[in-house]
Parts: C-alpha cells; structure tokens; sequence
C-alpha cells in the first residue's frame, strides 16, 4: 500500500498542449502567464511548487506574436558580460529580426516562472517555432475537453449588463 496517496507514476505523466501564437488574439504577457501554469504545472491537482510536474507547450506561429502599445519598440531587452562597461541593450523589435518571435515569447515565460533550479528543466519543455509546422504532431492527443492554454473567456462588462436589464 503506498503512503502517498495520488503522488503515482501516472499523475506526474506528462501531457502536451500546442498554442497557435498567431491566431491568438491576446497579447504577448497574456499567453506567456498561461504557458508558464501549464509548464509549472499548477492546472494539477498534484502541484506542488518543490516538484516539477509541468506539461510539455509546443508555441507555433511566434512569427506573427503582437504586444500592446509601443512595446515592440520601446521594451529593451538586457545583458551584461559582468565585465566593466558590457552592459548591452537591444529592444524587442530588433530581437524579433535577429533571432524571431521564439526568442521574446521564451523570454517573457522565463520571467514568469520561479527563479530556482526547476526554471531552467521547465522552461526546456517549451518548443517554439516560427511557423506553424513542428516535429510533435504525434505527441499531442486530441481530448475532448478544452486545452489549458485556450483563448480566455471575454467578461461581460457591468454597463453591457446594466443597460440590458434596464
């Protein structure tokens, strides 16, 4: 009889969730937020935040990733050599040129999750790609309920609710 109860093999099985970034109509963070839960693994009833019980997340389409406002051109993005004088710069619009959209999303997950030793192996589950083809066809099962990382409910407002009932 086992101590733990719920804690088998098959409860810390991995699933795998895609996301078409293009389409989505949310912007960057919003998505982000959502791959970040599914990496960490808190959608299970399992989590818990010393075990890494995270999903696998395939990102298509980051060719095509949209933020709010004048981000892409005002966000920077930096890194240091820990050398005197190597602070270097460079916003998000030239990081979408040189190395894609795949590199911002990865970037605004790494924010979002826990600073530990777990960030590193979850964040190597997510896969990002540029277009929409990707090599995890196979991995991803068709279920019958909604994936975690699906488009967001749009609230109604109070005043849409006010003025109908009026």
């Amino acid at each position: 009889m086992s101590q733990t109860i719920g804690k088998t093999r098959l409860a810390y099985s991995r699933a795998w969730h895609t996301i078409d970034v293009g389409s989505d109509p949310r912007p960057l963070g919003r998505i982000a937020s959502q791959i970040a839960i599914a990496l960490m693994g808190k959608n299970k009833p399992i989590y818990d935040p010393s075990t890494d019980c995270g999903d696998y997340v395939v990102a298509t389409g980051c060719r095509d990733l949209h933020t709010t406002g004048k981000k892409r051109f005002q966000k920077l993005y930096y890194s240091h050599t820990t050398r005197p004088g190597s602070l270097k710069s460079i916003s998000m619009d030239k990081m979408f040129e040189k190395w894609g959209g795949s590199e911002v999303l990865r970037r605004a997950v790494s924010g979002m999750l826990p600073k530990n030793k777990l960030r590193a192996p979850r964040l190597a589950r997510l896969k990002t790609f540029e277009g929409n083809a990707h090599p995890y066809k196979q991995n991803i099962l068709q279920s019958r309920h909604e994936p975690i990382i699906s488009h967001l409910p749009i609230p109604e407002t109070r005043i849409s609710g006010l003025i109908s009932s009026a």
